[in-house]
């Protein structure tokens, strides 16, 4: 799967082709599913223009030492991997030793079922792999502690927000907090096999 794997920008590449077909990708072409997908086409530009990675975070990548694998489960129809993976690809970038491959959730199961979050085929999932793929480094995901906490307690108590309202405050948590929540909890993961 590795193999089949896509590069960020053929990541990028293939939804905008699906989307000219008015498609995207999984097996839900809605309507509502193909607006998701416009609106994280936004979002991905938005992010690829506006992320800051900080120097110490740059430090911790230009330190792994050793060829690694960086796998991410997703979906272009998915909000909080519009959110992640531009910045996944930004870190990546920075050291040629880090291969970064994006695989679509519904076409790997088995894999996926290798990651749920509380039983549930929730994505992004990033998993950090050696490079023979035999010993899992990390993983990160579905998103942000903070934001996995507050989808816990909207689900047991929506406290009268609708579904749009939670989800316009998940955006601007988002905006407001520019990566800087999804770097440090990667930090934390990664700075255990790095040694600087």
């Amino acid at each position: 799967m590795v193999q089949s794997g896509l590069t960020y920008e053929e990541y990028r590449q293939l939804i905008d082709e699906l989307l000219a077909e008015g498609k995207t990708t999984g097996t839900n072409h809605s309507e509502a599913n193909i607006n998701y997908t416009k609106m994280n086409v936004a979002r991905m530009r938005r992010v690829d223009k506006t992320a800051k990675i900080s120097s110490e975070m740059e430090s911790l990548i230009k330190g792994i030492q050793e060829p690694q694998t960086w796998l991410v489960l997703t979906e272009a129809w998915c909000g909080d991997a519009s959110q992640s993976i531009p910045y996944f690809a930004k870190l990546a970038a920075l050291n040629p030793l880090i291969n970064l491959k994006l695989v679509l959730r519904d076409e790997n199961p088995e894999l996926m079922d290798q990651y749920l979050t509380n039983g549930a085929r929730s994505i992004p999932k990033l998993i950090g792999l050696s490079q023979d793929l035999n010993e899992e480094l990390f993983t990160w995901g579905p998103r942000p502690q903070y934001l996995q906490e507050r989808l816990i307690a909207y689900k047991k108590d929506p406290q009268g927000l609708s579904s749009k309202e939670f989800s316009e405050g998940t955006y601007l948590w988002y905006a407001r907090d520019r990566n800087q929540a999804i770097e440090q909890e990667l930090k934390e993961a990664i700075a255990q096999y790095v040694t600087l």
